[in-house]
């Protein structure tokens, strides 16, 4: 079961990065975070995971994420569902398991208002994180920065320092999900670390209460972080993801 790497074009000079096997039966898509990409160790265990199943299998970087072109910068969520949106529909056929992390997850949800997907598996699930716990966090200084500049150079654990656009947060306020009920007629399932410093494991629960979906399942991991991604955590996903191919 070979992959195919390749790229698609949403924006005329924008090409999409992305890695897909074709398999049999439902296929799974990921759905990366906030500066993250399609290489990490996450989607490198589904990819095997699929491989070995020969299951359908598709990973991605939305523009100015990863290999994809595009400046991180001039980017904002509705643009990433858009990307995200745009491969699914050229690359896919049928529904799919939307597998969202941290942003991404955000993204699944955005993607599942449009489409019902055949289930959805939220890892540290950050639906509305700019409105709910970004802005919120910042001084008044920061905020006054980011509407004064139109953008702020926020400091990261994870390497060189993010910029936080006011396009980013005034377009993450037009795609809350948390702010109207939500239904969703598929299987879902939210895994969350405890210790998780970025996103709260109340932020799950939160969702967890918002969505009208009979089918879900909120799995809290004690000493989880935020990547969730320990051997154990890795298990623990591709199990998940298991019961829900059947």
């Amino acid at each position: 079961m070979s992959e195919e790497i390749g790229s698609l074009e949403r924006v005329p000079g924008v090409p999409l990065a992305y890695r897909r096997r074709v398999g049999q039966g439902p296929g799974v898509v990921f759905l990366g975070g906030f500066r993250s990409d399609m290489t990490g160790d996450k989607a490198a265990a589904l990819d095997a995971f699929c491989a070995e199943r020969s299951t359908p299998f598709l990973r991605l970087d939305y523009s100015g994420h990863g290999a994809s072109a595009g400046r991180f910068e001039d980017g904002c969520v509705g643009d990433w569902r858009d990307d995200a949106a745009h491969l699914i529909a050229q690359l896919t056929s049928g529904r799919q398991v939307l597998i969202g992390s941290s942003m991404g997850g955000w993204i699944a949800l955005l993607l599942a208002r449009q489409a019902t997907p055949q289930a959805l598996i939220g890892i540290a699930p950050a639906p509305d994180f700019t409105q709910a716990l970004m802005w919120p966090a910042f001084s008044e200084a920061q905020r006054a920065t980011i509407l004064r500049d139109g953008v702020l150079e926020l400091p990261s654990a994870y390497g060189a320092p993010t910029p936080i656009t006011r396009r980013l947060i005034e377009d993450g306020r037009r795609n809350l999900v948390l702010d109207a009920p939500m239904a969703l007629a598929c299987p879902v399932r939210l895994l969350q670390g405890l210790a998780d410093p970025d996103v709260p494991w109340g932020h799950a629960v939160r969702l967890a209460q918002h969505l009208d979906a009979p089918d879900l399942r909120l799995t809290l991991i004690k000493n989880g972080d935020h990547r969730l991604s320990r051997p154990q955590d890795m298990s623990l996903l591709t199990q998940t993801l298991a019961a829900l191919l059947g």
